[in-house]
């Protein structure tokens, strides 16, 4: 696993807009374990973050021609998807049934997600190092917007803050990891 640089952004979302197989593959590879991750944090059981995860890579494919560079990171926009991807999923019918349903609670047996076991672990230790010195305050909102999956609205309510203030350290709390990432 490896993040695509900012300089190679635009041209992987070029060739995303041109249905290129292999700008989608690179994409898969650079990001495919963070956002499974996520959806893994959101769920809490392994093959419903695979299913969800899946889904939410397909809605990227599909829905690349939509993504405004202007408006948000590559990153930021697909995060979103997949969190809400997930939020769909705790919305539907099959959820409610498999939580009415669920056999000798063997579905609620948690997996335990371990960016260790990733592609390359070297990436993700660096992140979680990187992200840890930061000042508490952006430290503890990237952790629950980025890793855990809440949105800024639940960030806000749990942690007493008022939105702005959490859409303010979220935004100043990025900027921080891409300078120190991108040194």
């Amino acid at each position: 696993m490896y993040y695509v640089k900012e300089t190679e952004t635009k041209e992987l979302i070029y060739c995303l807009k041109n249905n290129s197989k292999a700008a989608f593959s690179v994409l898969y590879d650079a990001y495919a374990t963070v956002l499974f991750g996520v959806a893994f944090r959101i769920v809490n059981n392994k093959t419903v973050a695979e299913e969800l995860f899946q889904d939410a890579f397909v809605k990227i494919w599909r829905h690349i021609d939509q993504y405004d560079a202007e408006k948000s990171s590559l990153f930021t926009w697909m995060l979103n998807i997949t969190q809400n991807t997930c939020k769909d999923y705790f919305r539907s019918k099959q959820y409610r049934y498999q939580t009415m349903n669920a056999q000798d609670g063997l579905d609620n047996i948690p997996f335990k997600y371990m960016p260790q076991t990733a592609n390359n672990p070297v990436e993700n230790i660096d992140l979680q190092r990187i992200v840890q010195t930061l000042e508490p305050k952006y430290k503890d909102i990237i952790e629950l917007v980025y890793i855990s999956g809440y949105s800024q609205e639940q960030v806000s309510e749990k942690l007493n803050l008022p939105l702005g203030t959490v859409k303010t350290r979220s935004r100043n709390a990025l900027k921080k990891l891409k300078s120190i990432y991108l040194m």
